[in-house]
């Protein structure tokens, strides 16, 4: 096994990965600057790699940029776990006007606007109402329990439960309980 000679051994280059994750948050340098405690011209230097960071920089920059200091040294993200679990209080939720539908959100947030899906509940004579999406969108309704009225453009039509609606959301488009009992649905939108 050979040793490297001492003088081979080079400091992390943190330049490339400092202004990438600071542009990447749409921050200017002064902003990094005054987040970070750490001058302005220290932190060009350290961007153009004319300068290595002593160690309490590197970790006051990923303090400010709010990422492990093994990201900004090594320009890789801490591998994400196997399995995440959310726990069932930390999926957000969101009601409608008259409390009549909750829709949970089960996808990630840094998905919204490309792909989401919700857990739907609409209970008798609720109805969830919404403006037109972007064009080319889709929903894809599956009823678990209950039944529900989809309107899409210048249609309706009802779905029992095991049944699937998918349709264009281009345009005003409403899901309404019409039933005597609650109502419970996956959704899910796909943006294009």
């Amino acid at each position: 096994m050979s040793v490297p000679h001492p003088d081979s051994l080079e400091p992390p280059r943190v330049g490339a990965t400092l202004q990438s994750l600071r542009q990447a948050q749409g921050l200017s340098l002064d902003e990094l600057s005054r987040r970070a405690g750490v001058s302005k011209s220290m932190l060009s230097q350290i961007e153009r790699n004319q300068a290595n960071p002593t160690v309490a920089v590197v970790w006051r920059l990923a303090n400010a940029l709010r990422v492990e200091l093994s990201e900004l040294l090594g320009g890789e993200k801490p591998a994400a776990p196997a399995i995440e679990v959310v726990p069932a209080h930390g999926i957000p939720g969101m009601s409608s006007p008259d409390g009549k539908c909750l829709l949970r959100i089960l996808g990630p947030i840094d998905m919204a606007g490309q792909f989401e899906w919700y857990e739907l509940t609409v209970q008798p004579g609720g109805a969830l109402e919404s403006g037109a999406h972007e064009p080319g969108s889709r929903e894809h309704l599956s009823v678990l329990g209950g039944q529900l009225e989809v309107s899409a453009g210048n249609t309706t039509q009802k779905l029992k439960t095991g049944e699937t609606a998918r349709y264009a959301v281009d345009g005003p488009h409403a899901i309404r309980n019409t039933g005597k009992q609650a109502a419970t649905a996956l959704l899910v939108v796909i943006h294009p």
